[in-house]
């Protein structure tokens, strides 16, 4: 007797399908992705970012403060004064750059929270904070690292060609105005296509485990084939959300200078457009982190839905992460990571349309002989036999005769038969 297997219920889905898809869609579920598990999202993304912000502006508020308070002990225009303000400026600046440095560490552990979250989404997988930090704890110093390299890298090409520019300048100053604007010219196509091309070197650096070096070359190859849509992912979620914040900046701007004119029309000191002034801007603040809170976790989703997209074109995910999503299903467990299975596998293009090419012998053995050319073979003559006559049928058996019937014999219509 033969066993049916019996019936289960079809899998469930991720936020993307397990198929390449397009353009909108990548669009589209960067933005739906907050919906799936906003507490690691957008909450923790929300805290992290905050927290940052707070503690650098209260750090730099304070170093700034200490420095520009020794400027009221000196004479305004005297060599302390300009030499100490020098140095306060200078110290400031430091202050900010290291603290900045800091707030961008924390920002780049909300990306790799985000790529963790959102690779699970893919699967139907809702992932805890302390399993997302699981996974990305491995890689985050070498996550820390590549940002820390990308900075070092545009800090030195700015430096040198900003000094070109400035020394040209010094000796002609048309030359280092012209040298100034096309080398700010030539670096804003170099910076789009950089960008573009290294979008992915955080998912693979997460998703594969591999390093620096490593994850530049992933994402190199990746986006080899999908340049101009991945490029305009970044655009349009970039442009998208510089405009939200303008939409918040600006009235509140307008708004603050409104009520201030309002409040202290003579432009004196007042309490009370101080108060309003600072309550209008800590509001817009909190508008701006907030949009930035949500461009960090969009632009991080969209790029690993464009990297899932370009695996399942170059590399046939799609097929790992349906066997996978198949098997923990049924009831599997302990299942490989299917994010890396299949790493740098080429899959066979389809092949085109056409006539299939015609059967031939195989290339002869390398060294050896030609393989001997096919004997053609012809069907042998027909022998001759002697005609032979086909035997004529059987007659048949003669049938009994039929006596003539009266022509004079006549039966009325139902009567009997004549003769009867």
């Amino acid at each position: 007797m033969t066993a049916y297997p019996a019936w289960t219920p079809a899998s469930r889905a991720g936020i993307v399908p397990l198929h390449p898809y397009g353009f909108g869609t990548i669009l589209g579920r960067s933005f739906v992705a907050l919906r799936h598990n906003p507490r690691v999202l957008l909450g923790f993304a929300l805290v992290v970012q905050t927290v940052a912000y707070v503690i650098v502006t209260a750090a730099i508020a304070g170093v700034a403060v200490a420095s520009f308070s020794r400027l009221d002990t000196l004479v305004e225009g005297s060599d302390a004064f300009d030499a100490v303000l020098t140095g306060s400026i200078a110290l400031t600046g430091v202050a900010a750059l290291v603290l900045g440095a800091l707030a961008g560490a924390l920002g780049i552990l909300v990306q790799a929270v985000v790529v963790t979250e959102v690779a699970s989404a893919v699967v139907a997988e809702k992932p805890t904070l302390r399993e997302a930090w699981l996974r990305v704890r491995p890689v985050f110093f070498r996550l820390l690292g590549y940002a820390l390299l990308t900075l070092l890298a545009s800090v030195v090409v700015l430096a040198i060609l900003g000094g070109i520019a400035v020394l040209a300048g010094l000796a002609v100053l048309p030359l280092g105005i012209v040298l100034g604007v096309l080398f700010a010219l030539g670096l804003i196509p170099l910076y789009a296509w950089l960008s573009t091309k290294l979008f992915l070197v955080p998912s693979a650096m997460i998703l594969e485990g591999v390093g620096i070096r490593r994850a530049i070359a992933r994402s190199w190859v990746l986006t080899r084939r999908r340049f101009w849509s991945t490029f305009g992912v970044i655009v349009v979620i970039s442009l998208a959300f510089g405009f939200v914040a303008q939409v918040i900046s600006i009235p509140l701007s307008l708004l603050s200078g409104g009520i201030s004119a309002i409040i202290a029309p003579t432009a004196a000191e007042n309490p009370s457009a101080i108060v309003a002034f600072v309550v209008i801007q800590f509001v817009g603040q909190i508008g701006i982190l907030l949009v930035q809170c949500i461009a960090v976790v969009v632009q991080s989703t969209s790029a690993v839905l464009v990297y899932v997209d370009a695996r399942m074109r170059v590399e046939g995910l799609d097929h790992d992460l349906s066997v996978y999503v198949e098997a923990r299903d049924a009831g599997a467990a302990a299942l490989p990571d299917p994010y890396r299975a299949g790493i740098g596998r080429t899959i066979a293009p389809a092949p085109a349309w056409g006539t299939p090419p015609a059967p031939g012998w195989p290339a002869p053995p390398a060294g050896g002989a030609a393989w001997p050319a096919p004997t053609p073979t012809t069907a042998a003559p027909p022998t001759a036999s002697p005609a032979t006559t086909p035997a004529p049928p059987a007659a048949a058996p003669p049938h009994p005769p039929v006596p003539p019937s009266d022509p004079t014999a006549w039966a009325a219509p139902g009567g009997p038969p004549a003769g009867s």
